[in-house]
């Protein structure tokens, strides 16, 4: 069976920012039409720049950019909803701008600390003020003047990276990064393809990330955006664990180097993956991916592949919990601030439908089986939790429900519908 999945959402709301900061109309296809870009888009509305609907068919929309310096002080607070891509990057154009604007968002969003991206913008010119609690939305800020900057993250973290690197374009000025690792890369590109000089090299252990010379103004995009790997490794996942109907192609998926670091762990589990390279899109390498039936095992995943999987990590541990052998994951503190923390839902969730899992600081160790899996898990409102208990649940011989399954519209609309059309049951 042959099937696509959604666009990425992390290049979606990427696109969308960028298309309202070019010089130009931009032409985009294939955004993901899911909450987070959605409320990314109302923000850059509320901005100034005029953003069609987001189209559940990814049909093309066209943004007449305003500029670096079109952007206009909004009249109301700006609800990012539950998207923290959008809220960190928006912050470091923000950093930039000479006006005030307030950023809210949901229950969860709020809940997210944010000093790791206000602290190094503050320290570049910015002023931000917290309404409620400190470090957490609502956040007020203050963007003006800022001057050249270097910062070496304690984490490699493409929000992190991405806010000062907007930082730097918005207020034109430059700004050199490390990071300990190598984080996804998708502004850079962007950037690069929009007349901005971004170098990236490795640096010993360190990857360094230069904007010397910001641009007067960024050209538009023509971009069609790939399928979300981070989508595709659920449905992989199912296939690899004899849930679909024979083998499984998906096509069209992003495959960019810094996001692929599922597939490697995936292989040392006994995944046996088809990749074919399709054509580039946008600066971004595209291809299909087929999996079919395969007996995994155990494998030990640390802060190395992390790095490259952060988002895939769950459907890692829902993996696991059919491997044979005991599967240790390090290195993954990150979980514990994302939509909730993962690593504790994860444990919970495992031990609910019977999975012997032991809770780590930074991640957990699953003991994998092939007993019958039952029982009824919760969602805590994040997608990739919802998504990984439902490929578990989908596998013959097993029955869980999840509660809260309207959340993976976050990421992936129409999850539940494709399941049971490709699923055994």
């Amino acid at each position: 069976m042959i099937v696509t999945v959604p666009g990425d959402k992390s290049i979606t709301q990427r696109a969308v920012i960028f298309a309202a900061l070019a010089e130009g109309k931009s032409r985009l296809r294939g955004l993901l039409p899911g909450a987070d870009p959605a409320s990314t888009a109302g923000a850059v509305r509320a901005l100034g720049a005029a953003i069609p609907e987001l189209p559940s068919d990814g049909r093309e929309i066209v943004v007449q950019g305003l500029g670096l310096g079109g952007l206009r002080a909004p009249s109301q607070p700006l609800d990012l909803g539950n998207s923290g891509t959008g809220t960190r990057l928006l912050m470091g154009v923000l950093a930039g701008q000479p006006f005030k604007a307030t950023m809210v968002g949901d229950a969860s969003l709020s809940s997210r600390p944010m000093g790791r991206v206000t602290r190094p913008l503050s320290e570049m010119g910015a002023r931000f003020r917290s309404l409620e609690v400190a470090d957490r939305l609502p956040l007020e800020i203050e963007g003006g003047s800022l001057h050249a900057y270097g910062y070496d993250l304690p984490v490699a973290s493409a929000q992190v990276k991405s806010a000062l690197l907007l930082a730097g374009v918005a207020g034109r000025v430059p700004v050199t990064l490390s990071e300990p690792g190598r984080s996804r890369d998708h502004t850079e590109r962007m950037l690069s393809a929009l007349g901005a000089r971004v170098d990236g090299a490795a640096d010993g252990a360190l990857w360094r990330v230069r904007l010397e010379n910001p641009p007067e103004r960024l050209w538009p995009l023509d971009l069609s955006v790939p399928g979300d790997l981070s989508s595709a490794a659920f449905l992989i996942v199912l296939a690899l664990l004899g849930g679909a109907k024979g083998e499984l192609t998906v096509r069209g998926i992003g495959l960019n180097p810094t996001r692929t670091g599922v597939l490697p762990v995936l292989g040392r589990m006994g995944a046996r993956l088809k990749i074919e390279p399709e054509a580039d899109q946008g600066g971004e390498p595209v291809g299909a991916i087929t999996a079919g039936p395969t007996a995994l095992r155990a494998a030990a995943i640390d802060e190395n592949d992390v790095v490259g999987a952060i988002d895939e990590i769950p459907i890692l541990a829902a993996a696991a919990a059919r491997a044979s052998g005991t599967t240790r994951i390090t290195g993954a503190g990150e979980l514990r601030v994302k939509e909730t923390d993962r690593i504790k839902a994860l444990v919970q969730n495992l031990r609910a439908v019977g999975v012997a899992v032991e809770e780590l600081t930074d991640g957990l160790e699953v003991e994998g089986s092939d007993r019958p899996l039952r029982g009824e898990v919760d969602s805590f409102d994040d997608h990739r939790i919802a998504m990984a208990f439902g490929v578990l649940g989908a596998l013959p011989g097993n029955a869980i429900q999840v509660r809260g399954p309207e959340c993976v519209t976050v990421s992936f609309p129409g999850f539940w519908d494709l399941l049971g059309k490709i699923g055994r049951g």
